[in-house]
């Protein structure tokens, strides 16, 4: 037991071990509070005094939530020594975190925005002090669970840390050296000299490996067999990286270096926060210090990110979900656009659907005011055109080679690998079977709006077919009228003519339209009836097989990680050991097999299925799109020819005199000398009369023609689907 005047701790009770201290969880002694306790060690002590000092001074400017905190610098009793009395992490360190093999692959997209934010505020305090940390790295960013449930994490280990303007340079070296700026790397891991200095921004390049390690579970730079094995390599990698590139692996012996520019499919982020983060690690991860961004431009970029929202987004033809990272303030266009970026969808042929419905959204609708999405209630878009049915993108991970022989830590390491690798089965299972969840919904919505456009059609066609009948009726009436008592317009058999044309239009569009019916209705070629039978299903119970799967072989890996630690192992506990790895492989391979034989070959055919719906139902809504153009442009002819009869009606009534509707004696006195006989004029007289009453009808059936359409149009679209084809 140590202690100083207010604080106690064992020595047996380590959280951490450096070059230059040891930090154990301690107690205040009055209160029995946790701290940890930063206790330096003889080698620490061989460094300068202002150096040993420093650590202090920085610590006692910086009071930030994503900093651990400083509480009091005390003396160890019996030596005399400094001590440093601190925040208590419970949660370790994101390191800690990054060896959980639930994370083998990166962190969730929730978390990794959680520590980019916290570390960027961390940093940022720290500028604004005028620090440089410069040993930025996963183990020495802490984490505790804040008062509302989510991780808070905290920068520590300031002793390497010194005050440093932007403008200023300096000459020594610290750091780790996975993490260290390439010019800082070649000095201090190759033991090269140069007389290169130092800016402000190595603890850029830090801060851009850490988070690319955060997203990926991965280093970005790895040679083959690793950083620590082969440190020439890694230095070529480090300062030979092309511009704009993120990562660089050799993945064999002697091989080459493949260059990379966007994150591994293996990794959690979305396409989305991807497209934003990548090119501020392009920017970050850059040997040159000239082209490096500095850190006004890094705070800006990253807060631009964190400030916006997300809205979730299914392209159900391409049987893709995103998240469209927006600002609050941007409006429909911009939403749009970004909509495009990760679709192709061009913006103009986007149609949005929420909930079943039809979503409008107004051009300067901000995004603030759209609906609340999540992965399971997204916004979906389609679009009138064939597009490519990509489905979820994954990298496919094969188990490692399974080997007979009994090593320790080759079967701790395998162990561990296998476990991440069940774990990552998990994540993309519950992915795949949400992508058909979403898939089914969109089809039956989409049934439905078809069904809704089929009604539009056919009520549109009712209506031109009502005033289509009267038009026919009236103008077959007026030329059997003008044949007995005058001479008939040309115009009159032009538009009769035109009638009969478009008769024969009207019935093709009823038979087309009982076409799109029986493909629409139960049994048809776009029923939703294989939705129920094809790929998989909650019933199915994959995940949670996966999960039984998983946590039997998490508690091998728990077992190996401790029969490391122990180094041998006694006789029984051997034999134990070597039935575990067997249990180990037998069920990483039932979880291997479950998951590409049941999910993946059943996602695989479904998506196969969906492809060929969608493609049948592009050609059937083409189909119907055009049917009802043809329903317009035939009501454009029908109203013309019912405009050119009320015309005829009105200049009839103007033109023609009053007292050519009195009685036939009548007319016989006042007969016109034009005429050639008085019979002549008494039968223009009847004709004339018996126009005037056909025309009085004409306009009586009109009216009641209107009131028809009035009816129909208020009651037609609230007839159901399977009682429209009533024509």
């Amino acid at each position: 037991m140590q202690s100083t005047a207010n604080y106690l701790w064992l020595l047996s009770d380590i959280l951490g071990q450096g070059a230059t201290a040891n930090v154990y969880r301690g107690r205040n002694k009055k209160t029995g509070d946790l701290y940890a306790v930063k206790v330096f060690n003889n080698l620490s002590f061989l460094r300068p005094a202002d150096v040993q000092t420093r650590e202090f001074e920085v610590l006692k400017k910086l009071n930030h939530k994503n900093i651990v905190k400083l509480f009091a610098i005390e003396e160890e009793m019996s030596s005399g020594h400094k001590v440093l009395v601190m925040e208590f992490c419970p949660c370790a360190s994101l390191y800690s975190v990054l060896e959980e093999p639930s994370n083998a692959y990166g962190l969730p997209e929730s978390e990794f925005l959680i520590v980019a934010r916290d570390v960027v505020a961390g940093m940022n305090h720290l500028r604004e002090n005028g620090i440089i940390h410069r040993d930025i790295k996963p183990g020495n960013i802490m984490r505790v669970i804040g008062e509302d449930g989510q991780s808070v994490y905290k920068l520590t280990d300031f002793g390497a840390a010194r005050e440093l303007d932007d403008d200023e340079q300096f000459v020594s070296l610290y750091g780790t050296e996975e993490y260290l700026h390439p010019d800082m790397y070649e000095r201090a891991v190759l033991r090269k000299d140069h007389q290169k200095k130092y800016g402000a921004t190595v603890d850029l390049w830090s801060i851009g490996v850490t988070f690319y390690h955060a997203a990926t579970g991965s280093l970005p730079f790895r040679p083959f067999e690793g950083p620590r094995r082969n440190k020439e390599v890694m230095y070529k990698i480090i300062t030979g990286k092309p511009s704009g590139a993120i990562s660089g692996v050799q993945r064999a012996e002697n091989g080459p270096i493949e260059w990379s520019w966007d994150m591994p499919f293996s990794c959690s982020l979305s396409f989305g926060l991807q497209s934003l983060f990548s090119p501020v690690l392009a920017n970050i991860l850059e040997a040159d210090q000239e082209k490096c961004w500095g850190f006004e431009q890094f705070f800006a970029v990253t807060s631009d990110i964190f400030c916006r929202i997300v809205i979730h987004v299914f392209s159900l033809q391409q049987m893709t979900l995103h998240k469209i990272y927006i600002h609050a303030y941007d409006t429909a266009s911009e939403f749009h656009d970004l909509i495009y970026k990760q679709t192709k969808i061009p913006s103009q042929n986007q149609e949005l659907l929420f909930e079943g419905r039809r979503l409008e959204l107004e051009p300067d609708r901000q995004a603030h005011q759209f609906p609340i999405t999540s992965e399971e209630n997204p916004i979906f878009v389609i679009t009138s055109e064939m597009v490519t049915m990509i489905g979820l993108r994954y990298e496919e991970i094969l188990l490692p080679k399974f080997y007979l022989s009994y090593d320790l830590d080759a079967d701790a390491t395998a162990s561990k690998a296998i476990t991440g690798i069940v774990c990552y089965y998990c994540r993309i299972t519950s992915s795949l079977l949400l992508g058909q969840e979403l898939m089914r919904k969109g089809i039956r919505w989409l049934i439905e709006l078809m069904k809704e456009e089929y009604n539009e059609t056919v009520h549109k066609n009712t209506k031109v077919t009502l005033k289509f009948n009267f038009c026919n009726k009236t103008i077959e009436k007026d030329l059997k009228i003008y044949e007995h008592v005058a001479n008939v317009e040309s115009e009159l058999y032009e538009i009769h003519s035109k009638l009969l044309r478009l008769s024969s239009s009207q019935e093709n569009l009823k038979s087309s339209l009982q076409d799109i019916q029986n493909k629409l209705s139960p049994g048809g070629l776009l029923s939703d009836s294989w939705l129920k039978v094809d790929g998989t299903h909650h019933s199915d119970r994959n995940i949670e097989k996966l999960q039984v799967l998983l946590s039997l072989v998490t508690e091998i890996c728990c077992q190996f990680k401790k029969d490391k630690a122990q180094r041998r192992l006694m006789y029984n506990e051997e034999q134990i050991h070597k039935f575990d790895k067997q249990k180990l492989f037998l069920h990483a391979k039932k979880a291997t097999s479950l998951f590409k034989d049941e999910c993946v070959a059943k996602y695989d055919i479904f998506r196969s299925m969906s492809q060929d719906w969608m493609r049948k139902m592009i050609v059937l809504r083409k189909q119907l799109l055009t049917i009802t153009n043809q329903c317009f442009d035939i009501e454009k002819e029908v109203t013309k020819c019912q405009h050119y009869i009320e015309e005829r009606w009105k200049k009839f009534q103007e033109t023609i005199p009053p007292k050519m509707f009195a009685s036939p004696t009548d007319m016989k006195a006042a007969a016109n000398p034009i005429y050639s006989s008085p019979n002549t004029l008494v039968e223009m007289t009847l004709g004339m009369r018996k126009l005037k009453e056909e025309m009085e009808g004409v306009v009586k059936e009109l009216a009641e023609n209107n009131h028809i359409l009035e009816r129909f149009g208020a009651l037609g679209m609230n007839s159901s689907f399977t009682n429209v084809d009533c024509i």
